[in-house]
Parts: C-alpha cells; structure tokens; sequence
C-alpha cells in the first residue's frame, strides 16, 4: 500500500478517535494505530526501492549512452584508419563522436539531477508526513497517560474499605 494512503488512514483514524474533554487530546484505538504504523514501516522500504529503481534506471542510461558514444568514436577510428587520405571526414567522424558522447554525458546528467530531486522531494514529503504522525501518536500518548493519572486522583480521594463517606447532618 502506498505510503501516502496509510498515512491519511492514519489521519482519519485520529479524527474518528473520541476527544478529552477540555484538552486537545483525543483517545485513539491502540490496535489500530499500531497496525497503521506496522504498515508504513514496510511501506516505506518500498518508497525507498522506487527511488532506488530509479537511480539504477539513471545509471543505466548513462552507461547506454557512453557505450553508444563509444561504439561511434571507435566505428570513426576504423573507418579514419582506410580513409587516410580523407581527413576531413575522419575529422568530421570523430567531432560527431565526441558531441555524441557529450551530448549522451549532458544527458545522463540531466537525468541524474532530475533522479536526485525526485528521491530529495519524495523523502522530504516522507520525512514531514512521519513527523505530522509521530506529533499525533505523541499527543495521543499523552492523553492516555494524562487519563489514567486523573484516574488515580480519582482512586485515591476514596477511603481505604472502598466505603463512600457518610454525610453528616448538619443540623445535629
């Protein structure tokens, strides 16, 4: 499942959650918070494969056209060698390699640059998104937390025997 999706049904079960009274916290269902983030841990490797995939893809469109620009440069070299009274072709062969190969070597920069700023984009994208949940996840800690220590106040106003103290009439 897609990184994204997980993390607006990680939203949308923070908003179904039922608030606190007077705070703004809110009581979350544990189970499915943490099935929701067992999710994005393998979901995130998967984010990180595509980037990969798509570096590899780079790196392999580079390695083509260098070995293009080779194959050219060397097809020129030969034909230069049997066309040694002609040089202004074996000339022209080997500046048209070396543009090729240029060319091939600005291309598979531009791609690589463009990789680079899809994988920065996409883990900034990633990395504010898991802080935004980690925030939540946080806030809901606290509320339960919070509610359990009311609780205790709570307990701990009662007498000893669990009896409710009798009220004494003030008239006498």
């Amino acid at each position: 499942m897609d990184i994204l999706q997980l993390i607006d049904r990680l939203e949308e079960l923070f908003n179904q959650s039922r608030p606190i009274p007077l705070t703004n916290n809110v009581v979350v269902d544990e189970d499915k918070m943490l099935d929701l983030i067992d999710q994005m841990r393998v979901a995130i490797p998967d984010e990180v494969k595509k980037a990969q995939k798509l570096i590899a893809e780079r790196d392999r469109t580079l390695a083509q056209a260098t070995e293009e620009a080779r194959r050219t440069l060397d097809l020129a070299k030969e034909k230069s060698q049997g066309l040694v009274e002609r040089d202004s072709i074996v000339a022209s062969a080997e500046s048209r390699a070396r543009e090729v190969l240029h060319q091939a070597e600005l291309d598979a920069e531009a791609t690589r640059q463009e990789a680079d700023d899809y994988v920065v984009q996409v883990l900034t994208n990633l990395e504010m998104e898991l802080e935004r949940v980690l925030n939540q996840v946080r806030n809901g800690i606290r509320a339960v937390i919070q509610q359990q220590e009311e609780k205790r106040g709570q307990t701990a106003a009662l007498p000893e025997d669990g009896a409710t103290p009798e009220r004494q009439d003030p008239s006498g």
